[in-house]
């Protein structure tokens, strides 16, 4: 499966054709309208009943409902993480781009703060971020589309900023090597109460999570090593307590119970049918997961977890294609996610033939 990118600049030395993931992402994009149509009733048997009066807006003062990015210069928000010192604040970036990070207020979906990191190479493929129980937020330039075409990547690490205004800001950058050779990723994960870095490397064959060393240093090589096998991941996060681990797909997201730093047993969480399914986060009370997704006036949408771990659409979605309540909801959600990923299936079963009889 190829990774699709709705929005992208000219492509870089070893990056995918842009025609391709144009075309593939139209074609998901496509699949998952009609898909949609088919999972309700038929519409064209009778007129349309009278549309229901809208249901109030959630009060401006409401942190952490499901919101759009606004921003304009926000096109490919690839990675998402709570503010420990904001709350409802959400920081993102876009995944190719200048050293900026974007903090974003989940109560109007506006830009509070545009953060200039200084001291840092051009990033190359900025694909996760993740903030810390020290109060730094971790960006992670991580990604390789060729899947081990550069020998190194880098992650960025500064203090979150005490006050939301546009700054520019001191960032330490770590080179980081992983032990059995490089390889494309999307997921950095920050532990809430030890601190240690983890990376979940990205493979149609399924990745693998990696750990990172006790502390990370910037006069040397940081060596990520290979603990345990996880399924195709665009990102993840520590729940705030640190007693699980989520991981996300284009399709699907699990939650895995983290014990002694390892995985454990594993749950399906419900996630929101979404163009560029690119980011996830917990809300910084843990109530809820908040799924981000790629493009011009993307969409977040939340998730609330339930008691018994499970997870159901949140009561302030407003976003389209989230996840709602009900049975209803549920079968639509498994119409449209089994025709979206037989058709992306089919899609990039052509693209390798075709790569590979060319």
């Amino acid at each position: 499966m190829l990774k699709v990118k709705v929005m992208c600049p000219s492509p870089r030395p070893g990056s995918r054709p842009a025609r391709v993931r144009s075309a593939l992402a139209a074609a998901v994009l496509v699949l998952a309208g009609a898909a949609g149509a088919l999972s309700g009733p038929a519409a064209m048997a009778a007129p349309a009943a009278p549309a229901a009066p809208a249901a109030p807006a959630a009060p401006a003062a409401d942190p952490d409902r499901s919101f759009r990015i606004t921003d304009p210069r926000i096109t490919e928000s690839s990675g998402l993480a709570a503010s420990r010192a904001h709350p409802g604040v959400y920081w993102t970036h876009n995944d190719q781009d200048k050293p900026l990070i974007y903090g974003i207020d989940s109560r109007t979906g506006e830009t509070v703060a545009t953060i200039t990191m200084r001291g840092v190479g051009e990033p190359r493929d900025m694909e996760a971020i993740s903030v810390g129980a020290d109060g730094d937020i971790y960006v992670g330039d991580i990604g390789d589309n060729l899947n081990g075409s550069w020998d190194h990547v880098w992650i960025y690490r500064f203090p979150e900023p005490k006050t939301l205004a546009d700054a520019t800001v001191d960032a330490t950058q770590y080179d980081v090597k992983y032990a059995d050779g490089p390889r494309d990723a999307e997921a950095l994960m920050v532990h809430p109460t030890t601190g240690r870095v983890y990376i979940a490397s990205k493979n149609e064959n399924g990745g693998g999570l990696y750990e990172g060393p006790v502390e990370l240093t910037a006069n040397g090589t940081n060596t990520f090593t290979r603990i345990d096998e996880v399924p195709w991941v665009t990102d993840g996060a520590f729940s705030p307590d640190g007693k699980e681990l989520l991981l996300r797909s284009y399709f699907s997201a699990r939650a895995y119970v983290w014990k002694n730093g390892r995985l454990g047993a594993d749950h399906r969480v419900r996630a929101p049918i979404q163009g560029q399914a690119e980011s996830v986060t917990y809300t910084l009370d843990g109530s809820a997961l908040m799924f981000g997704t790629e493009g011009t006036r993307s969409q977040v949408e939340r998730v609330d977890i339930e008691k018994d771990g499970g997870s159901s659409g949140g009561a302030g979605s407003t976003g389209d294609g989230a996840a709602g309540d009900g049975a209803e909801g549920e079968s639509g959600n498994i119409t449209i996610g089994a025709v979206v990923l037989v058709g992306a299936a089919v899609l990039f079963i052509g693209f390798k033939r075709r790569k590979q009889s060319g």
